[in-house]
């Protein structure tokens, strides 16, 4: 095994990103240091762009909006100072990058994806099938 698979290997098994596709809404927990103390901090946007696969310097880009105000944030998918990432919810995109997004307000956003929806506490009905006698 040549040097390269062998740091590539290291890295799969620390990569927190794993799955996670654009049009996502994600939580990111990163550890912040002030000083003496460390806290952990919750991120949580859509994700727009996935960056450079699963290699060294993959990234991997988060927007929220905060108020008015859009604010995104860039992970690097290896960064040590991230606790976890969940996935608060899945929508189905078409596009890779979703930088049009930038440009959109709120509902316009709601409008353009399509979300799927939990089936908790929901029963199916029940088929009938009809018997010949």
């Amino acid at each position: 095994m040549n040097l390269i698979s062998q740091f590539q290997t290291k890295l799969d098994a620390k990569n927190k990103f794993a799955g996670i596709k654009p049009g996502w809404t994600i939580r990111v927990n990163q550890r912040i240091q002030e000083g003496s103390k460390t806290r952990v901090q919750a991120f949580e946007g859509m994700v727009i762009s996935q960056k450079h696969g699963q290699e060294a310097g993959a990234t991997i880009t988060v927007r929220k909006i905060y108020g008015d105000t859009g604010v995104e944030k860039t992970f690097p998918i290896y960064l040590p100072s991230i606790e976890s990432v969940s996935i608060v919810k899945k929508s189905k995109v078409r596009r890779a990058k979703l930088y049009y997004l930038r440009d959109k307000t709120t509902k316009e956003i709601r409008k353009k994806l399509k979300t799927e929806k939990a089936k908790i506490g929901k029963k199916e009905p029940k088929e009938e099938t009809e018997s010949a006698e």
